[in-house]
């Protein structure tokens, strides 16, 4: 019973999660919200919502999603690693034994990984770039990587892509009055997931036909 309630945390906690946090950076950053809008009226249309096979064409929604997931790892810290034998990274030394979690959050805002720009919401850092989510590039590790990576993470991801892009697609979205970009609250609460300390609130105003 408790594995089932796991895996349905798991799988919904961490997916909404992340749609919150890419929408919070989304109305702190007009510009970027701008683009991303304007892709999805280029490749979709006003006709419908977003499928899945849509995502491919979407390589800014894309990098949106990237550029959260390394500002906003679902999970900071990855699930925790015992070093089975002697290893060596860097400058440490790992003995065999010790049990080893990894920052995802410190790497991703890391500027000896991602420059001095490394605090700031830039997708474009993606387009073009073969940095991907998957595992295999180190600097970029929402879900994990090697054998015990989320088991989910193909689901995950289309979930929040597909999510977040028919959001972005039928609604028009802004903060209420009086609150500026500036003022908006980006400060986290620390868990298995790492969600806003103040959930976010915004006024959205449908742009599709009614159909």
């Amino acid at each position: 019973h408790t594995h089932i309630q796991d895996l349905i945390a798991g799988g919904t906690d961490t997916s909404a999660v992340a749609v919150e946090w890419a929408m919070s950076e989304l109305l702190r950053n007009p510009d970027v919200l701008a683009k991303a809008a304007a892709e999805l009226d280029a490749v979709v249309g006003r006709g419908r919502l977003v499928t899945e096979q849509d995502i491919p064409k979407l390589p800014y929604l894309e990098a949106v999603v990237k550029e959260t997931f390394r500002l906003h790892p679902v999970s900071p810290l990855l699930a925790p690693r015992l070093a089975r034998e002697d290893a060596s990274t860097g400058t440490h030394d790992v003995p065999a034994g010790t049990l080893v979690f990894v920052n995802a959050w410190a790497i991703g805002r890391d500027p000896a990984v991602w420059g001095r720009a490394a605090a700031e919401f830039r997708p474009e850092r993606f387009i073009g770039s073969g940095v991907d989510v998957r595992g295999q590039d180190l600097e970029l590790l929402p879900f994990g990587s090697g054998r015990r990576m989320c088991p989910g993470y193909t689901l995950g991801l289309k979930m929040v892509q597909v999510t977040l892009a028919n959001l972005l697609h039928a609604f028009a979205w802004r903060l209420p009055d009086g609150v500026a970009a500036e003022e908006l609250s980006m400060e986290e609460k620390f868990g298995l997931s790492m969600p806003r300390k103040v959930p976010l609130e915004a006024i959205a105003e449908p742009k599709l036909p009614a159909h």
